[in-house]
């Protein structure tokens, strides 16, 4: 009891407080999500994510291999499709020549031990940007599944380590798991995202792939039949340990910082690595207001990563993962 107990004692300087320092941020904790696009020497801005850019293979390599010697071991790869490649029925997504199969390729070829994640979902490829197939006006859970099954094993053939279905179809974990294991891929992961939220922090990231639901008659407006209701926790428990019971070998919340409740409730409630994707509108929030002169840009990123860890990330899927571990090497 104070005045005996002063724990003001542990803050004195900087030297002890690094020491008794319970959460540390180091670059294992990072997967860096890339975005690709077909070309030649293409590296554009996405105009709401400042600093973060669209690439082409070309420039991925090169990216990839930067990364490696940064000390980040894991991307996740999403590709932005040419718009008369897209259709209600997800065929890019298994072409072996595709824009995705090619990029796994690529970044194993530059860099043979970075882990290699995919996106596995159809709203890249359709027309409808919606992350399943439309029909009769609502998006189809169980034919979606199966050509998310049939892409995640395209993905492995092209030598992806973990597929990474972002859809939130019911179901698809283990269908995915079952046609890996059927076509030999018994060593492909899958990193579920279980617990991904209808969140209106996607904004810029749908910009980034131009893969924002289209304003059409007869097709929903926006994805709040398959992505969570943000007013609800259980549910998060449900699903993630539904997946896990599936197959899943890691489980992932998406948003971040706004989910840190869910974060540490599937933390605890599971016992396989959870993930946490700091999405691109947390990303454009600290980009704005910085630039902006509203808030200290290193400041408060290393503040919200930190914040994730300490609910219980595991691992990090950021944006900000370079700008982190420049600054803190």
């Amino acid at each position: 009891m104070f005045p005996l107990n002063r724990n003001r004692r542990l803050r004195t300087n900087e030297a002890i407080r690094s020491l008794v320092r319970e959460t540390i941020i180091s670059p294992n904790d990072f997967i860096v999500p890339l975005f690709v696009v077909e070309g030649k020497g293409i590296k554009e801005e996405i105009p709401s994510m400042p600093n973060y850019f669209r690439m082409s293979l070309d420039n991925i390599e090169k990216e990839v291999k930067e990364l490696w010697n940064l000390g980040l071991k894991s991307v996740l790869l999403f590709v932005k499709v040419a718009d008369n490649l897209k259709d209600n029925k997800g065929t890019e997504a298994l072409n072996p020549n595709g824009l995705m199969q090619r990029a796994i390729k690529t970044v194993k070829n530059a860099t043979p031990g970075m882990l290699v994640m995919t996106d596995v979902a159809l709203d890249p490829f359709s027309s409808f940007g919606h992350d399943g197939i439309v029909e009769n006006g609502q998006i189809a859970n169980d034919i979606t599944s199966a050509i998310l099954a049939e892409m995640s094993v395209s993905h492995a053939h092209a030598g992806a380590d973990f597929v990474a279905p972002s859809d939130m179809m019911d179901g698809r974990i283990l269908e995915i798991r079952d046609a890996l294991e059927d076509a030999g891929y018994i060593n492909t992961g899958i990193l579920a995202y279980s617990a991904k939220y209808a969140s209106a922090h996607y904004g810029p990231f749908r910009d980034a792939l131009d893969s924002a639901p289209v304003d059409l008659v007869d097709v929903p407006k926006d994805k709040k039949t398959y992505q969570m209701d943000y007013h609800n926790r259980i549910e998060a428990i449900r699903e993630t340990l539904m997946d896990i019971e599936e197959g899943a070998d890691i489980v992932m919340v998406k948003p971040g910082i706004a989910y840190l409740d869910i974060v540490r409730e599937v933390k605890n409630a599971v016992e396989v690595p959870v993930a946490v994707y700091q999405v691109s509108g947390e990303y454009a929030m600290i980009k704005a207001a910085s630039q902006r002169g509203w808030l200290d840009h290193d400041a408060v990123m290393m503040e919200q990563v930190t914040a994730i860890k300490r609910a219980g990330a595991d691992m990090i899927a950021s944006y900000f993962a370079k700008d982190v571990v420049k600054l803190i090497s």
